[in-house]
């Protein structure tokens, strides 16, 4: 889909990458410039080269010092030839290289550079360091994650880094390449994790304006009710159930026994949900996941089980649908979203600097380096 466009992505960490591999798998030409170490500047020179990231899957690699005049010069040449930037370091170090927008866009007017930063490019923190937990601890997603009286804990990176970040990232990206391409002119994308992890909030404040959501944990309809929880099993393991409208948790009542059972009947009943919890904890715990798997299995009670990345690579659906996938050994997503039902495939990463030579005899060849 995005054939026709090149991107030049500068090593950074977590969200940037990620909207790069994104980009990429969806057709792109993402060409990474790696450090010579791994990590952030300040880091040790690894003892052994860094192994490739799977985050680099589908990307061409090209290793340059941004602190030597050669290897500076490589990097403005390549950004000549791009229609986009991508880099997630802290605000002021690409104008301190030479490799900030202004600097850049005036020899290439249509560029799109996308900024990655968890505080963004402007504000009090922008200049702090943070990571995933304090962006989304700040912008007021991370409030509900949680059962009241404990504290909030998420899945690490997805709502922060990659949800709020990298999607939005890349969101804004294709919007400069809409208008880019209708105007001529480019522009530059501050994606900060702290403006997109907020915004990802919309749809719970949304409910929050019908009355549908509390600003105290545990008293809302996605994190209070016990049709909303994870449970776990006799064998340790642990099964969702989010049976949300009625229609939903009657077939649920029905498998699990319980639809003459008076002490289940009021489903919004805010002051019984804790009573009602305890008792469906009980129950599950009193027999294995399979168990239970095979009592819903083919309803729409909205009952599934929870599994690890290595557990959904087996997974009927999954498996079918080909959402897990190896390059080797490695288990990596498979790429999404899908065109006209065409399932997206994995490969491996290349090795750091891989593409170096090629990419320089290209520039050679186009006369932007000598």
């Amino acid at each position: 889909m995005l054939s026709h466009l090149r991107i030049v992505e500068f090593e950074g960490l977590g969200p940037a990458p990620f909207a790069g591999m994104m980009l990429a798998d969806l057709g792109a030409e993402v060409i990474v410039v790696h450090r010579p170490q791994s990590g952030p500047p300040q880091s040790p020179a690894p003892a052994t080269p860094p192994a490739p990231s799977l985050l680099d899957r589908g990307k061409r690699s090209i290793v340059l010092d941004l602190k030597s005049k050669d290897d500076l010069r490589v990097a403005r040449a390549l950004i000549q030839t791009a229609d986009g930037v991508i880099e997630g370091l802290r605000p002021g170090v690409m104008e301190r290289l030479g490799l900030g927008p202004d600097q850049v866009m005036a020899d290439t007017p249509n560029l799109v550079y996308g900024r990655m930063t968890g505080w963004g490019q402007d504000g009090p923190r922008a200049t702090t360091a943070g990571h995933d937990l304090a962006y989304i601890g700040v912008s007021g997603a991370l409030w509900y994650a949680g059962a009241p009286g404990t504290p909030p804990l998420t899945p690490a990176t997805l709502v922060g880094d990659i949800g709020g970040g990298a999607m939005y990232l890349v969101a804004g990206l294709l919007a400069g390449f809409l208008q880019a391409a209708k105007t001529g002119k480019g522009t530059v994308v501050d994606a900060a994790i702290v403006d997109g992890s907020a915004h990802m909030t919309a749809l719970l404040m949304a409910m929050a304006a019908q009355g549908h959501m509390q600003e105290a944990r545990g008293q809302s309809l996605l994190d209070g009710p016990h049709w909303c929880q994870s449970y776990d099993c006799e064998d340790g393991a642990w099964l969702t159930v989010q049976a949300l409208e009625p229609q939903f948790y009657a077939v649920f009542l029905e498998r699990m026994g319980l639809a003459q059972d008076p002490g289940f009947a009021p489903q919004y009943d805010r002051d019984l949900w804790p009573e009602q919890t305890a008792r469906l904890r009980a129950i599950f715990a009193a027999a294995p996941r399979a168990h239970w798997l095979t009592l819903f299995e083919g309803t729409d009670a909205c009952v599934a089980p929870v599994l690890s990345p290595w557990e959904a690579e087996h997974d009927p659906h999954m498996a079918h649908r080909g959402v897990w996938q190896r390059a080797g050994e490695t288990l990596q997503p498979a790429p999404a979203p899908r065109f006209d039902g065409k399932r997206g495939q994995v490969g491996a990463p290349p090795e750091r600097g891989a593409d170096g030579a090629a990419i320089r005899e290209e520039l050679r060849a186009r006369g932007i380096l000598s």
